[in-house]
């Protein structure tokens, strides 16, 4: 008899974690590209991704209802059986984090829950017991309620019949599983976006991308994520010897503006650098600013400027603001439209690569 973890499609597990770079890799160059552009000409990044997060969540369903029936197809009465089963291979300790990941997911708990649920390994034991007795008891009502019910599957020649019981393991299932993706995708996204992001707007703004422990670039240079002893700002731009901007990004809501305004004022004003001391500005990128926010103010009150990615001109608006900072700094799309900028980014877009920004994801 095949374990249980043999029983799961390959391609299922191999999506149940990947890194920004994987996403590059699984999705490709272009489309990661035609988001980075979207999001740079004022679209919503949830909305640009929420058609990846439901093409991987109906992936990964199928690839859990596959394993479920194949469970059936592998042991005499699995559906009555299935918690014995998940924990005797849990705690057989000689599982990948993917393949424990999957297990969980079908005795409803996800990795958030475990850590609220399970306190301890002893406790798995507790829990799978009392899920047990719960399911039965929510079947017989369930049923109760509707009435029974039967449902004929057939994949690869062989037919299924699903009960109350055995459809509920499947849909408790599918909705920890649902809840793991979506949480991981959000966090996910949202940091692979802010380097790709940053890293793309400042390089169309004619920024060199460097290492930030290079000493001997001193003009037009930037880098990402540096670590200070009060605050990691995401990213940090020399413009010439003595002058600088810290950068930082959130995609959040309405309601939490003034949760990353308060992150900044923690920025010192001054920068050491190698032997160098550079004075410094912050601009904040934020997706929207509610109304009655004092986000605005707030940044002014701290010597700083924010900006809204929902603008479609944001890139326009951010090289004006370097502009009225530092005369100094000189950029083609300084001397067109708004809607001129629009086409520089379209048309150089296509000339970063972005995989670069993400060697520390």
């Amino acid at each position: 008899m095949n374990k249980f973890t043999e029983l799961i499609p390959q391609e299922g597990l191999e999506l149940v974690k990947y890194s920004g770079k994987e996403i590059i890799n699984k999705l490709g160059q272009d489309i990661i590209e035609n988001v980075v552009l979207s999001i740079l000409c004022g679209d919503n990044l949830r909305d640009l991704t929420e058609s990846l997060t439901q093409r991987r969540i109906l992936l990964m369903n199928s690839s859990l209802l596959i394993t479920y029936l194949r469970a059936l197809n592998s042991y005499k009465d699995f559906s009555k059986n299935i918690v014995k089963i998940i924990q005797n291979e849990i705690l057989s300790n000689k599982l990948k984090p993917n393949e424990k990941a999957y297990l969980y997911w079908f005795v409803g708990l996800t990795g958030k829950s475990i850590q609220n649920v399970l306190r301890d390994k002893n406790e798995l034991a507790k829990y799978l017991n009392t899920f047990e007795n719960n399911m039965k008891e929510v079947s017989k009502d369930i049923e109760k309620r509707y009435g029974p019910i039967d449902i004929n599957i057939k994949n690869e020649g062989i037919n299924y019949l699903l009960n109350w019981p055995s459809l509920l393991q499947c849909m408790l299932a599918i909705g920890a599983q649902t809840l793991t993706i979506r949480g991981s995708e959000k966090s996910l996204y949202g940091k692979l976006f802010e380097k790709l992001i940053l890293g793309s707007v400042l390089s169309l703004l004619g920024f060199k991308y460097i290492n930030q422990n290079d000493n001997t670039k001193t003009k037009m240079v930037f880098w990402l994520s540096e670590r200070q002893d009060k605050r990691e700002s995401d990213a940090t731009i020399i413009l010439k010897p003595g002058f600088g901007v810290r950068f930082d990004i959130g995609f959040i809501g309405k309601g939490n503006t003034e949760i990353s305004l308060d992150k900044v004022t923690r920025f010192e004003k001054i920068m050491k650098k190698g032997s160098s001391s550079y004075s410094m500005i912050t601009i904040i990128l934020i997706d929207t600013i509610g109304k009655g926010s004092r986000t605005e103010t707030m940044a002014e009150e701290i010597g700083g400027h924010i900006i809204q990615m929902s603008g479609t001109y944001w890139v326009y608006e951010l090289a004006h603001i370097l502009k009225k900072e530092f005369h100094f700094f000189k950029h083609s799309i300084l001397n067109g439209t708004k809607d001129e900028s629009i086409i520089y980014i379209k048309e150089n877009i296509k000339n970063i690569k972005l995989s670069q920004f993400l060697s520390n994801i």
